[in-house]
């Protein structure tokens, strides 16, 4: 009885100080809270609470909100999607708390994406951004930071940054001119020689930054040869969209100069939205693969050192999106085969086969020595805990010259894995000199690294290349597809299709 009247007296107390419309807010706030989407009921009450239960969005307030909806197309969204502030003042005595909703969705997406990514993934295991949004939303309004609190929400790392910026440059060209002309397939057209599609080709390369304006207006006066200028212009859209830089425009180049403007801004907006589901704070020394290109980098203190071509799994054999730590590496690693790969592609070659490989069967298992054809080559980067995908070494070495390099079982192939073995352990020469020994015996070895190394497993179509490029690649696990339905966003990106036959022999991890 006394909790009851200390709390009836805080509240009649509360309630003398608040003007007549804080009050008619008060007494009204659960009537207006039940009238929203379930899934922002409980942020709402947790805002408000903060704010002492009375309205917050003022004439002030209202135009910082709408200056940080404003940039909204910098991350790939549309304000129009989140507020529609004429809406949003029809009806007064919803419009603060529906303001409230507008606004910690837009943050939410910001923060943290507009989808689950388990839902259009198989398997996605990384660190997801989390922020408390009721509470930075009101010490936002306290300290009258909103824009720069929102400036803050979604990632603002170099990757996010530049591709935001890339995807603000490819809207503007649609906007400015619709784009680029439609590319016609055709034949191949070979350096040094004449074909109608120059004159559209041309002017894909300018509106992109392949071909720099004043050399496409000359280039556009010489008429339809296929010169070395041009040529020069042709690698580089090559080179961005991971395709061999020839200087043939032949099926594989057609394909990706087939992709309209709005298409690859739509592309770069899917990318955007997977960077947004990520932790913000990135630990300094990290591997990072992009499935999507198989292309691997080694971050030392926040900054890009190495990098390397990998073979990653094959569309029916994808590579998750993880995220799991290793430290030790193994030198002359075997080969423990998965039960599905022995089943399906070993045991029904008969003995033979695993003799002629150097296999044998111990307890079930089917097991590869160590060795120069042996699978895993001369070393493996163990992950903790990673449904058997690792990192490692390869004797098909082929493999990493194609563009299309999705073919393993799922593992990740390194290119010139010794090598970068040999770097991760730099750092401690003993370690090194331990594993130089292991290599010259060929004796199998496990070697601690000393400190654990996160690798993060990512699948990125659009990024930001080293000359602040974007680039793109095809769709080869079909996950923009899935993230674009989910989004009720339309793409038509060019398919993929393999550029290297399997080799029969081949049937590592």
């Amino acid at each position: 009885m006394a909790a009851a009247a200390l709390t009836t007296a805080s509240t009649a107390a509360t309630a003398q100080v608040r003007d007549p419309g804080a009050n008619a807010f008060y007494d009204n706030f659960n009537d207006q809270l039940a009238r929203l989407p379930a899934a922002f009921q409980g942020d709402v009450r947790a805002f408000y609470e903060l704010t002492g239960w009375r309205p917050v969005w003022n004439a002030d307030r209202l135009r910082a909100l709408q200056t940080a909806a404003s940039r909204a197309e910098r991350h790939g969204l549309s304000q129009a999607d989140f507020f529609n502030f004429p809406a949003l003042a029809v009806d007064p005595a919803a419009t603060e708390m529906r303001t409230t909703v507008a606004a910690l969705g837009y943050a939410r997406v910001l923060s943290e994406g507009r989808i689950r990514p388990e839902t259009v993934e198989d398997l996605w295991e990384m660190q997801k951004n989390r922020i408390d949004l009721p509470a930075g939303l009101a010490d936002s309004i306290t300290r009258n930071t909103l824009v720069d609190w929102y400036e803050g929400l979604a990632p603002t790392d170099i990757g996010y940054a530049n591709l935001s910026a890339g995807y603000v440059r490819y809207r503007r060209l649609i906007r400015d001119g619709g784009g680029w002309p439609l590319f016609a397939a055709g034949p191949t057209i070979e350096p040094d020689t004449s074909d109608p599609r120059i004159q559209p080709l041309i002017r894909r390369l300018v509106a992109e930054g392949d071909l720099d304006a004043a050399a496409g207006t000359r280039l556009t006066l010489a008429g339809t040869f296929y010169g070395p200028e041009l040529q020069t212009a042709v690698r580089s859209f090559q080179t961005r969209h991971g395709l061999a830089s020839d200087a043939r425009i032949g099926a594989g180049t057609q394909r990706s100069l087939s992709a309209s403007a709005e298409d690859r801004a739509r592309q770069i907006a899917l990318n955007l939205e997977r960077r947004r589901w990520l932790a913000r704070d990135l630990a300094p020394e990290r591997i990072e693969v992009n499935t999507a290109a198989a292309i691997m980098v080694y971050w030392k203190d926040g900054k890009p050192v190495h990098s390397n071509r990998v073979v990653v799994g094959s569309p029916a054999n994808q590579t998750p999106s993880l995220e799991k730590p290793f430290a030790s590496v193994v030198a002359n690693p075997p080969w423990y085969v998965p039960a599905s790969i022995a089943r399906n592609e070993i045991l029904p070659r008969g003995p033979g086969y695993l003799a002629a490989n150097n296999m044998y069967i111990s307890n079930g298992t089917v097991i590869q020595r160590a060795g120069p054809t042996a699978a895993l080559g001369y070393v493996k980067f163990e992950l903790r805990d990673s449904y058997a995908i690792f990192l490692h070494d390869t004797p098909s070495k082929s493999a990493f010259n194609l563009s299309m390099r999705q073919r393993s079982h799922g593992c990740v192939r390194v290119q010139g894995a010794v090598e970068f073995a040999r770097l991760l352990l730099s750092p401690d020469p003993e370690k090194l000199a331990e594993f130089d020994a292991a290599q010259d015996s060929r004796e199998t070895q496990r070697i601690q690294t000393g400190r654990e190394i996160s690798v993060r497993l990512l699948y990125w179509t659009a990024f930001v290349d080293g000359q602040g490029r974007v680039a793109f690649r095809e769709d080869v696990y079909g996950r923009d597809d899935r993230l674009a339905e989910a989004l009720g966003i339309a793409v038509s990106l060019p398919r993929p299709v393999d550029d290297g036959a399997r080799v029969a022999t081949d049937v590592g991890p």
